[in-house]
């Protein structure tokens, strides 16, 4: 079905997944991470609809790779100092650096640039999914410290 083996489908889901996770932690509350969550888990979702030609995103984001159960993330050991550090987020962006060096070859230059918007679109996506403050309910959609860490993953996807 792919040019990938399963690590390195590993690889390829878990730079979008490590955007958005980097994203909604350095605005953390209680109510606006489960919105947040739910926003990914959409995008993550509906990745392989939005992007049927695109040979990455089929291979890491199809239904039936997704149903497979094949690709597994380990669950990410998260502390708070590295949230405060900025170190969450600097190892979301050697995750997208990892992947992109992976497709480097392996894709068109047209695919390597819609996985590198859908990356980004992950981490936008968490960060609009809820408001400022304890319940995300403020209405500014995008914090200060979420438009910081999307500035960055930017620069590292080279949008």
């Amino acid at each position: 079905m792919s040019d990938y083996t399963t690590a390195e489908l590993q690889t390829l889901v878990k730079a979008p997944m490590m955007t958005g996770l980097s994203v909604a932690m350095v605005d953390m509350g209680i109510v606006s991470t489960a919105i947040e969550a739910a926003a990914m888990s959409k995008q993550i979702a509906g990745a392989a609809q939005k992007y049927p030609a695109n040979s990455i995103i089929q291979a890491g984001f199809s239904e039936a790779t997704l149903k497979s159960g094949d690709v597994k993330l380990d669950k990410p050991d998260i502390k708070p100092e590295d949230v405060k550090s900025g170190a969450m987020l600097d190892s979301a962006i050697a995750d997208i650096s990892a992947a992109l060096t992976l497709v480097e070859g392996k894709a068109s230059a047209e695919e390597v640039a819609e996985y590198k918007q859908f990356i980004y679109d992950c981490g936008a996506a968490v960060a609009a999914a809820a408001g400022e403050g304890l319940f995300g309910t403020g209405s500014n959609k995008v914090s200060a410290a979420e438009a910081a860490a999307l500035a960055k993953v930017k620069v590292a996807l080279g949008l």
